[in-house]
């Protein structure tokens, strides 16, 4: 036990003395040697205090940024050309703040007694908040090297820090006006290396700035989109658009999303629920009538179609595409009528029964020639074979010939 004691003993002074040897380097300029001797000491359990050692390499970081700092005003001011280190320079302003945070979260440690005494913050936390500032540089200094990584890492501990206890009793911390703005170029910066974890929770944040809420939603929309791998993250996916939908109604790329959402095959009775929803809530969309009556199209509801159709065309009377469908739907009609009059036994129609039919051909007809006068091309709707189908049922031989001819142009 003896010896183990006197082990411990001397291991702690083996530690300490690197403490003791670091604060001398330090003292005479060598900044680089000093951290290189402190480091062991920092994470061995035989450093007696932590608190101090991780605050001597905040103050070796802080000089060695001062120094360099220094230099590089220096030339911008004098027009010198004084060489300096311009990558230490920006990472020791990083890890000087790293260590600041270290030094605090030991300093917070109970005593022998169970309480807490700080003895660094009071000193410590105006000085690291200063040195933050310089953080934005840094990152931007990584940036402009194209190295991703180096500038999220940065930008992530300037927005983090501010959440840090050494700073708690700063109060203007809380009023940051570059935060939004980093919060911003570091959820675009990790969306770009496809971490998209890390995209969302700091565009998020800076969502929360109004006037950067539409660019900052539009990363978190598409790194959620993106990084959807299971059905939770999915059904995420899809609250997010919603939740952003409903509040900002008049937003059209929230409701292009859930549109493109509730396309994907497998969905067609969502899109349904969905589109009935969005009718209730805004009877004035086009789209979502449209949306509504495919549904109810791809359901052989006829009639329930028509008239989702009617309401969009009637919001928009060019809006090809829905009296064409209506069109379509009324021939469908037509087909399934002749079917259910049809004589069991020769398949035959009476007078009576193929005049209904008619009645609904001539319906569709009227939809589909009107398709044609509002998009007589054929650019955004092919009309021509379902004309022809009705000119040939309803025995009208000249213009079914004449669909025919475009049919085989």
């Amino acid at each position: 036990m003896m010896m183990a004691m006197a082990t411990i003993a001397t291991s702690a002074f083996a530690q300490d003395d690197l403490v003791k040897e670091a604060k001398k380097l330090n003292a005479s300029g060598e900044f680089e040697q000093a951290a290189k001797v402190l480091t062991p000491a920092l994470t061995s359990d035989a450093t007696t205090d932590k608190a101090a050692a991780w605050n001597l390499m905040f103050t070796i970081k802080q000089s060695e940024f001062n120094k360099l700092q220094e230099i590089e005003v220096n030339n911008k001011v004098k027009q010198t050309q004084v060489a300096y280190d311009t990558v230490a320079m920006h990472r020791s302003v990083v890890e000087a703040l790293k260590a600041a945070i270290k030094c605090d979260e030991y300093d917070r440690q109970p005593n022998a007694k169970g309480k807490v005494k700080l003895r660094f913050r009071t000193a410590t936390a105006p000085v690291a908040r200063n040195l933050r500032l310089n953080i934005i540089n840094a990152g931007m200094f990584e940036y402009n090297k194209k190295n991703m990584a180096g500038a999220i890492e940065c930008w992530k501990l300037y927005v983090d820090a501010a959440s840090e206890p050494l700073f708690s009793e700063i109060k203007e911390m809380a009023n940051d006006p570059y935060r939004s703005e980093i919060c911003y170029y570091v959820g675009l910066a990790a969306y770009n290396m496809k971490d998209y974890a890390t995209a969302t929770k700091y565009a998020k944040f800076a969502a929360e700035d109004s006037a950067k809420a539409k660019d900052a939603n539009e990363i978190v929309l598409f790194a959620m989109k993106d990084g959807c791998q299971t059905k939770e993250d999915s059904l995420n996916y899809l609250n997010t658009i919603k939740d952003l939908h409903a509040k900002n109604p008049s937003e059209s790329r929230y409701f292009n999303l859930l549109m493109e959402y509730y396309s994907k095959p497998g969905r067609q009775q969502e899109m349904g629920a969905w589109a009935a929803e969005e009718v209730t809530r805004d009877p004035n969309n086009k789209m979502a009538w449209a949306l509504k009556g495919e549904v109810e199209m791809n359901n052989s509801k006829w009639d329930d179609a028509i008239a989702s159709y009617n309401k969009a065309a009637e919001l928009d009377p060019s809006f090809v595409q829905v009296v064409f469908n209506a069109g379509v739907c009324y021939n469908s009609k037509a087909i399934e009528l002749k079917d259910q009059l049809a004589d069991k036994k020769t398949g035959g129609l009476t007078t009576e029964n193929a005049n209904k039919v008619k009645a609904v051909l001539a319906e569709a007809k009227n939809y589909l020639e009107k398709a044609r006068t509002l998009d007589p091309d054929r650019e955004k709707v092919n009309w021509a074979y379902p004309l022809y189908q009705i000119y040939y049922s309803l025995g009208d031989k000249e213009k079914s010939a004449e669909m025919e001819a475009l049919i085989n142009r």
